[in-house]
């Protein structure tokens, strides 16, 4: 009996822990300024573009993601070999990679003097500190999350379905197109929702490889960064702006897998 109640206390104690470590952030966000507090900041002259092109970029970003990735998630799931193994770990490297890492490896494969600098300097395209880099960035730290949902569905999906469909005469793109998706649509929803929040919350790799410039490449988060300097309620408007779409998302994904 004794027993039993101590490792419910520690239980308690560990849990109650962990959730006010989780929830005391939030609710400091929500609940330390006045709705007033909040319009005002909201009307802050950088929050419209902050806004305009952080919808933009990642709207952009997903586009990229999930038409290149669906593909990507499909030939990893049918190849065989280390070869690919190894493709299919280095693909996920962005998920652990410090923020800062990614922005100088992206210089270092896009900027002037990387890679790729060279050859697109030559055909006069510059992509970093553009609005194409703050896509570049966001897709190369969110597309992991979309292709870990793509794979995981696709190596669910009975290998029968694959075959019964290939002996009835369909060809290999229509296996993918009306076998694989329409299966696999709602854990690639749930991905590609997860892609989203993943680009909307982009920071380091943004700031590095594309700066900050105010209306060219300044997204919400590094809005809120330079609101943080001068302005913190504007900062904790686009906070509360940034936790309601993330909390919406995982709505929709917890609504989405229960259908």
């Amino acid at each position: 009996m004794a027993w039993s109640l101590a490792w419910s206390l520690l239980l308690g104690a560990l849990s109650g822990f962990l959730l006010l470590l989780i929830l005391l952030p939030i609710a400091g966000l929500l609940f330390t300024a006045s709705p007033r507090d909040l319009l005002r900041g909201l009307a802050d002259p950088m929050v419209g573009p902050a806004v305009r092109l952080t919808l933009g970029t990642t709207l952009g970003s997903l586009a990229l993601v999930i038409g290149c990735g669906t593909p990507l998630a499909w030939v990893l799931v049918h190849r065989r070999g280390r070869g690919w193994r190894i493709i299919e770990t280095v693909v996920q490297l962005p998920v652990v990679l410090p923020p800062a890492v990614a922005g100088v490896a992206l210089l270092l494969a896009f900027g002037r003097r990387g890679l790729l600098g060279p050859a697109l300097g030559a055909l006069g395209i510059g992509l970093p500190f553009t609005r194409a880099a703050v896509i570049l960035a966001e897709t190369f730290v969110a597309a992991p999350f979309y292709l870990q949902a793509a794979i995981a569905a696709f190596r669910r999906l009975a290998p029968e379905l694959v075959l019964v469909a290939r002996t009835l005469g369909a060809s290999p793109p229509r296996v993918f197109f009306t076998v694989a998706l329409p299966i696999s649509k709602s854990a690639l929803a749930g991905g590609a929702a997860m892609s989203w929040a993943r680009a909307l919350g982009e920071f380091g790799a943004t700031l590095m490889f594309a700066g900050n410039l105010s209306g060219r490449t300044q997204t919400l988060p590094l809005a809120i960064y330079t609101a943080l300097e001068s302005d913190l309620r504007t900062a904790q408007s686009l906070s509360i702006v940034l936790v309601a779409v993330a909390f919406a998302l995982l709505v929709a994904m917890r609504v989405g897998t229960r259908t």
